[in-house]
């Protein structure tokens, strides 16, 4: 997890150009690879976008130039992002922290899928 002081050069899915994601003063980030066979399919993304809705916090998704917010379904479906890609997760407000973390390890245990 990184401040929005830390930004640093990030890289992203290889087949695509990606702008550096926009970063607010104040704000925490994560850059979260997705690695469950499936990518950020509909079952995943509602479990990415209950987990969201649980902190006190303003959350976005960025992919590709592409920002959602993370409570939005559609608006992350929209981002295609496939096993292999990596989203940007921004966040500011008093869970922001908590939020991030508990968001990274959701991604990380490949949304309790397995594979």
């Amino acid at each position: 997890m990184k401040t929005s002081s830390q930004v640093d050069e990030r890289q992203d899915d290889e087949d695509c150009d990606c702008p550096e994601p926009v970063i607010p003063t104040g704000s925490l980030y994560c850059e979260l690879p997705i690695v469950n066979k499936k990518g950020l399919h509909a079952r995943a993304t509602a479990k990415f976008v209950q987990c969201a809705s649980n902190f006190d916090a303003d959350i976005t998704v960025t992919r590709c130039g592409e920002t959602v917010g993370a409570t939005s379904i559609m608006g992350i479906l929209t981002l295609g992002a496939g096993i292999g890609s990596t989203i940007t997760v921004v966040a500011k407000g008093r869970e922001a922290k908590e939020a991030l973390q508990a968001l990274e390890a959701l991604v990380a245990d490949k949304f309790g899928e397995g594979e």
